[in-house]
């Protein structure tokens, strides 16, 4: 598993924003303060293919619930969970954003602690 999440610079920018808002929970507070502080921060066009980030459809794994899904995760204002575009601030893409193909993330979700597998990440164009 990576130890150091990759991000534009405008996602981390979301991030920073969104905990100063404090639209997380302490234990996602802590961990995504964690995360930023150790992470490597790039061009749109440096970002490698396999990293989840905005503009992307991945494919989770859910270990702890038993079930995989993909999501779509496109910048706040295109957010339509029900067409499953989910905003990059979103719970489950705040848990996964910055890692790769093939990591696991433990994440301290509202309702209880998860194990999250990254199975792929394809380029979507809206």
């Amino acid at each position: 598993m990576s130890n150091q999440i990759i991000v534009t610079t405008g996602i981390y920018d979301a991030i920073k924003d969104t905990l100063r808002r404090k639209k997380v929970s302490i234990p996602e507070e802590k961990k995504l303060t964690e995360e930023l502080r150790k992470a490597k921060q790039v061009l749109r066009r440096d970002l490698p293919a396999d990293v989840v980030t905005v503009e992307r459809k991945v494919t989770l794994k859910d270990h702890t619930l038993d079930f995989e899904h993909e999501y779509i995760f496109v910048p706040s204002a295109k957010e339509k969970v029900k067409k499953n575009k989910h905003s990059i601030l979103s719970d489950i893409a705040l848990a996964v954003v910055g890692y790769k193909v093939g990591d696991i993330i433990d994440w301290p979700f509202r309702d209880g602690a998860r194990k999250i597998e990254i199975l792929k990440v394809e380029a979507w164009e809206g």
